[in-house]
């Protein structure tokens, strides 16, 4: 039977990854230094959760990470475990102790138990600022210039899993999300578009901090996505950016208010200070899979699960 470890489980992703595992009946263990299940209760019945492993779990510490992987029979690897972008600048050190240790940790328990392979969530932000490339989408082949530690360690780990590779023969599939949206969605300057979701619902006004375009991710494709490349490895040591067509911030709040059109929901007109979009075309050569809802689709399914959860109080209103 396999046997699943999904580290960062308490996160946005992570918790949408255990829910279509434990959906389709799968065995998970969740491996976060985190107990916070509050994503996790938005997505999951406390009788779903019944069949989950809970390990409160430290990548740095490689002992246990292997000792874990061992001590279940884990079959299969989605490592999604990482410290944020503030995170790493307030504390740079601790920042590479977990995001690029930890993932050493998850590689190195990978060997020592015989998994051939890894799914790890890497990001866009191994790629520069705008400025340092042509107009249009970034090609997957452009040079990488992370201008922030945490897209410096995603690179380094995107490096450390080329060598593994060569040295090893791990074979490995990094996934580069941009901005996501959906349930449990809450935290970063990207969680604005979500937030903005959440009021509507809830029936108030909301002001999203950023403006132009980009790509727009519903956080239970990202999670599919994870799921499909770990369940269909590929031979070697993969990077690949999740794209989907460019969206202007003006088209996600006509979304918004296409279900909740009583509302007012504005916009700075400020660009992220990331490209407007990222070339996907080797994902789709590669991964006979490639899930994508259409933003309407799925920003009428986040605010619908928003009302559900705002009804049987698993969400308060914001204030």
């Amino acid at each position: 039977m396999n046997n699943y470890l999904i580290t960062g489980s308490m996160g946005c992703i992570g918790a949408w990854t255990v829910r279509h595992l434990v959906k389709r009946g799968e065995r998970v263990v969740s491996f976060d230094l985190s107990e916070n299940r509050s994503r996790l209760n938005l997505l999951l019945s406390a009788n779903e959760q019944a069949v989950i492993t809970f390990v409160r779990g430290d990548l740095t510490d490689r002992a246990q990470v292997e000792e874990t992987i061992k001590a279940h029979n884990i079959t299969h690897i989605i490592h999604l475990g990482a410290l944020q972008v503030p995170f790493c600048k307030a504390n740079p050190v601790q920042g590479a102790l977990v995001n690029v240790i930890g993932t050493l940790n998850i590689f190195e328990g990978a060997i020592a138990t015989n998994i051939g392979h890894v799914v790890y969530a890497s990001s866009i932000a191994v790629y520069g600022p705008p400025e340092e490339y042509p107009p249009g989408l970034i090609q997957h082949s452009a040079l990488l210039k992370p201008s922030t530690l945490y897209g410096g360690y995603k690179q380094c780990n995107e490096q450390n899993a080329q060598v593994y590779r060569k040295d090893y023969g791990l074979s490995t599939t990094a996934l580069r999300p941009y901005v996501v949206y959906g349930m449990g969605r809450d935290q970063g300057l990207t969680s604005d578009p979500t937030k903005a979701m959440l009021a509507a619902a809830a029936g108030q006004d909301y002001h999203i901090g950023f403006g132009g375009s980009a790509q727009y991710q519903f956080a239970s494709d990202v999670a599919l996505q994870f799921i499909e490349a770990a369940d269909y490895p590929l031979d070697g040591a993969f990077a690949f950016n999740l794209g989907g067509r460019p969206a202007a911030m003006q088209e996600v709040v006509d979304a918004i208010r296409e279900v909740v059109p009583d509302v007012a929901i504005t916009f700075e007109a400020t660009q992220l200070p990331f490209p407007p979009g990222f070339d996907d075309s080797t994902l789709r050569e590669s991964m006979a899979q490639v899930f994508e809802t259409p933003i309407v689709d799925g920003i009428q399914s986040t605010i619908e699960q928003f009302r559900e959860c705002l009804r049987d109080g698993r969400l308060s209103i914001p204030v």
